[in-house]
C-alpha cells in the first residue's frame, strides 16, 4: 500500500481531487445554507457584526435542523469512503487486546483492577484483598461493572471513584449527558447495596473523611459549570440538608476538594490560571472548621503534600517560575514560614513531586524530556531513572501507598509501547509488569523511526518537533504528514505510542507533534511567552514549524495536514487565517474558534476563569489584541483548504454554536472549491464518544478524510 501511494504523482491526485469535485457536482450535493441574522455587538468604540449569533439557540428547532443537514452532507460527500472508515476501524480494533486487565495497584490494604472483557466498550473495577499471596489467586470484588451500567445510554462516563476509609463503601460521579456534570452516589461494595441518596450537578469527584459516613463534595453550578461550593454530606440523610463547607465567590477561579496522600488532611483548593489557595482539616474531625493554609496572593502558585509534621509545598514562590519545593510545619503553615528543599533552576522545570516513608521522587523536564529523580529523606541517596532515547514520555503513576520502596512508572515513546514498571528504590532493581500488546503480529519496533528536530521560528527561536514514520517511508516533496499540536494552558504533549497511529504509518504518512510555545515543553517561560499578549507566538510557531519540515523535504503543502482540537482547535483556525495555502487538509476538532463572543460573555460556561490564559476582553489592549487573531472574526474572502471540523451537541467547554457559526461563515466567504466538512455528534460533548470502540471510530473517520485527500483508499 506504502509503494502504491508513493507511485502518485501531484498530478494525479490534483485530477483525483477534481473528478472528486465534478462528480459531487454532477449529483448537485449542495452544502447546507444558513439564515444570516445580523447581530450588532459592540465596545470599546468597535462594532463587529455577528450573522450566525443566532446559531447558540440550542432549543431552536432550526438550529437542530441546520446540524443535521450539515451532519447529511458530510454523510454524502464521505459516503464512498465508509467501507474504508469500517476497514480502519475493524484494523485498529484489531491491534487492541480486548480483554485486557491493568496492573494491580495496592491502596489500604487492597489490590485495585481495572479490566476490559472481550466486546466490552466499558471498564470493569474490581480489586482484591491484599494478603501474601499470588495475587492472581485471590477472590475478585466486582466494585463497577460500567457495561451493565451504561447499557440503557447512548453517553455514560464514570468517574471520581473514592472508597472510605473502612473499605466498605465507594461514592462515585456519572455522566450520561456528556457535559462533565455529574451525579454523586454511594454504593457498599460488599453488598452492592446502592443508597438513595442522588446528588446532582456536582464535579464527580468526592472524598471522605476517616468517620466512614461524611463525604466532601465539590458542586457545580448548572449554568456556568464552575465548581463554586464545597458541600458536605453525611449517609443517610436526605441531600437537601447538605452544608455548604465553602464557597469560591470569585468567579475567575474554581474549586475542589480531596485528601493528603497521608489521609490525615481534607483539603480544600481554589485554583485559577495564575493562583491558587489552600485550606486544611484534619481527616478525623469532620465537623471542624477548614483553616487556610496560605491565603491567595495574585501569582502565587503553591500545591501541598503532609509528610509527618511538615507539609511539603511545590511553588512559584519569589519568582521561581520553574518552581520549587519548600516546606512549612503543619503547625504553621504562612507563607513566612515556608524554606527550601530543592531550589529553583533555570534550566529545569520541576512538573511535581511524590512523597514516600524513606523518599522524595521529583519529575523534571529538561530541554523538553521528562526526568526521575530520586532522592532519600536522609540524604543517603540521590539520582535519576536511565532513559536511552531520542524522545520519550514517563509518568510516575499509580503509587497511593505511602510506605513502600516501589516507585511505579509509565515510559513509553513514538516506537516503544507503554510499559508499566516497579522500580525498586533502595536496590534499583526494576520489574516490567506489563508491557503494552499490539496484537496482530505484524508490529516490529525496528521497522519505525522517531526523531526530534528543531525549527526556527522567525523571532530565532529554536522550537522542538518530534517525529515518528516507518524507516522505509522515503522522506521527499511527495511524503504526506500529518502536524499536531496543541499549546495553550502550559499543557504538554508526550511523545506517546499509539497502537492506532500505525494505521497511518503504515500508509506512508509521517505524525509529528510541534512543541510550540504555549506549551511547558521547554519550561514555564515557554509557557508564558505563548499566552496573553503573546499568544500569536503559538501560532507562528506552528506555521515556522510547517515550513521547516516542507523546506527539509519532509513533505510540501500538496501534502501536509494540520490536526488540533479545543485549544488546538483555535491554532487551527488561526493558522489558516494567517497562512491557509501551506496546508492542504485541517482537521479542527471542537475548536475554540469565537474567542470574542465567548470571552465577553461571562454567561458561559468556563469564561471568566479564563481570563489569565487569553486575556479578558473587556480590557482595550487585551480586546484589540484577542480580535486580530479570533479566527471567526479573521475569515475572509480567500481560498481555504480542505476542511475537516467536528463538534458535539453537548459541549461544555467548547459550546457546539462556535465550529458551526465558524463552518457557516467559511461557507459564505472562501473563495475556493475544496472540501469544508461539519460532523456533529448529537449525543456526546468535548471528550466524544465514551466507548472504547467507538473512540476509535472517530479516528477511522478522520483519518479516512485525509486518507481521501491523499487518494488512499485500502
Amino acid at each position: 500500500m506504502q509503494k502504491k501511494y508513493l507511485i502518485i504523482s501531484v498530478i494525479c491526485l490534483m485530477f483525483a481531487v477534481s473528478c472528486k469535485n465534478e462528480e459531487m457536482n454532477s449529483k448537485n450535493i449542495k452544502a447546507p445554507t444558513v439564515e444570516k441574522k445580523p447581530k450588532k455587538m459592540e465596545i470599546h468604540g468597535d462594532v463587529r457584526v455577528d450573522n450566525y449569533y443566532w446559531l447558540n439557540e440550542k432549543e431552536n428547532p432550526k438550529v437542530i435542523d441546520y446540524l443535521n443537514k450539515e451532519n447529511d452532507y458530510y454523510d454524502a460527500i464521505t459516503k464512498h469512503t465508509n467501507n474504508f472508515q469500517e476497514d480502519l476501524f475493524l484494523e485498529m480494533k484489531s491491534r487492541i487486546k480486548e480483554d485486557d486487565s491493568s496492573v494491580p495497584y495496592k491502596s489500604n490494604g487492597y489490590f485495585y483492577i481495572t479490566s476490559y472483557k472481550k466486546g466490552g466498550q466499558y471498564p470493569i473495577y474490581s480489586r482484591k484483598k491484599a494478603v501474601d499471596l499470588d495475587v492472581e489467586k485471590i477472590e475478585e470484588e466486582i466494585v463497577f461493572d460500567v457495561n451493565e451500567m451504561a447499557k440503557e445510554h447512548d453517553y455514560y462516563t464514570l468517574g471520581g471513584y473514592s472508597v472510605s476509609t473502612d473499605n466498605q463503601l465507594v461514592s462515585y460521579g456519572v455522566d450520561t449527558v456528556s457535559r462533565r456534570q455529574y451525579d454523586i452516589q454511594i454504593k457498599n461494595i460488599k453488598t452492592g447495596k446502592v443508597y438513595p441518596e442522588v446528588i446532582k450537578n456536582t464535579t464527580g469527584s468526592s472524598t471522605w473523611a476517616k468517620d466512614n459516613k461524611t463525604l466532601f463534595y465539590t458542586h457545580k453550578d448548572p449554568e456556568t459549570l464552575r465548581s463554586t461550593k464545597v458541600m458536605k454530606h453525611v449517609l443517610g440523610t436526605d441531600v437537601s440538608e447538605d452544608v455548604v463547607v465553602y464557597e469560591e465567590k470569585d468567579d475567575t477561579y474554581y474549586t475542589f476538594v480531596t485528601k493528603s496522600k497521608s489521609k490525615e488532611y481534607l483539603i480544600i483548593g481554589s485554583t485559577s490560571t495564575l493562583t491558587t489557595e489552600f485550606q486544611i482539616l484534619e481527616a478525623d474531625n469532620p465537623n471542624g472548621v477548614f483553616r487556610m493554609f496560605q491565603k491567595r496572593q495574585r501569582g502565587l502558585e503553591y500545591h501541598i503534600a503532609h509528610y509527618k509534621d511538615h507539609f511539603y509545598i511545590h511553588t512559584n514562590k519569589d519568582g521561581a517560575k520553574n518552581f520549587k519545593v519548600m516546606k512549612t510545619p503543619v503547625t504553621k503553615t504562612g507563607l513566612e514560614n515556608w524554606t527550601d528543599v530543592i531550589p529553583h533552576r533555570e534550566d529545569t522545570l520541576l512538573e511535581s513531586f511524590s512523597i514516600f516513608k524513606a523518599y522524595l521522587v521529583l519529575e523534571e523536564r529538561t530541554n523538553g524530556l521528562g526526568k526521575v529523580r530520586i532522592m532519600r529523606w536522609d540524604d543517603t541517596a540521590d539520582y535519576y531513572l536511565p532513559f536511552n532515547e531520542e524522545t520519550y514520555s514517563v509518568s510516575v503513576q499509580g503509587n497511593p501507598e505511602f510506605d513502600t520502596n516501589i516507585i511505579r512508572y509509565s515510559y513509553q515513546s513514538f516506537t516503544t509501547p507503554s510499559s508499566i514498571i516497579d522500580f525498586n528504590m533502595e536496590d534499583k532493581s526494576m520489574e516490567i509488569k506489563k508491557e503494552q500488546e499490539v496484537l496482530g503480529g505484524k508490529f516490529k519496533k525496528s521497522n519505525y523511526k522517531s526523531e526530534r528536530i528543531w525549527a526556527t521560528a522567525r523571532d530565532g527561536v529554536k522550537v522542538p518537533i518530534s517525529l515518528v514514520y516507518r524507516k522505509d517511508t522515503k522522506l521527499n516533496s511527495d511524503t504526506p504528514l500529518l502536524l499536531y499540536a496543541y499549546g495553550s494552558y502550559g499543557y504538554t504533549l508526550e511523545d506517546r505510542f499509539s497502537s492506532i497511529r500505525l494505521s497511518l504509518l503504515d500508509r506512508g504518512f509521517v505524525y509529528a507533534v510541534a512543541h510550540i510555545r504555549g506549551s511547558q515543553y521547554l519550561g514555564r517561560e515557554w509557557y508564558e511567552n505563548g499566552k496573553l499578549l503573546q499568544k500569536k507566538n503559538t501560532f507562528t510557531d506552528f506555521i515556522d514549524c510547517a515550513k521547516h519540515l516542507s523546506d527539509n523535504n519532509y513533505t510540501s503543502s500538496k501534502h501536509l495536514y494540520a490536526e488540533g482540537g479545543s485549544a488546538g482547535g483555535l491554532l487551527m483556525g488561526a493558522i489558516i487565517n494567517m497562512d491557509a495555502a501551506l496546508f492542504h487538509g485541517v482537521i479542527a476538532a471542537v475548536p475554540f474558534v469565537d474567542v470574542m463572543t465567548t470571552m465577553l460573555d461571562d454567561t458561559i460556561p468556563l469564561t471568566t476563569s479564563e481570563y489569565d490564559e487569553w486575556g479578558n476582553p473587556n480590557e482595550k489592549t487585551s480586546y484589540d489584541y484577542m480580535l486580530s487573531y479570533s479566527p471567526y472574526d479573521n475569515v475572509t474572502k480567500k481560498e481555504y483548504p480542505n476542511m475537516l471540523v467536528t463538534t458535539g451537541l453537548h459541549d461544555s467547554q467548547v459550546q457546539y454554536f462556535e465550529p458551526a457559526k465558524w463552518v457557516a461563515k467559511l461557507r459564505e466567504l472562501k473563495t475556493d472549491h475544496n472540501i469544508l466538512l461539519l460532523h456533529t455528534d448529537m449525543k456526546v460533548g468535548h471528550g466524544g464518544a465514551s466507548g472504547r470502540f467507538d473512540a476509535i471510530k472517530d479516528v477511522a473517520r478522520d483519518y479516512a478524510f485525509i486518507f481521501d485527500l491523499e487518494n488512499i483508499t485500502e
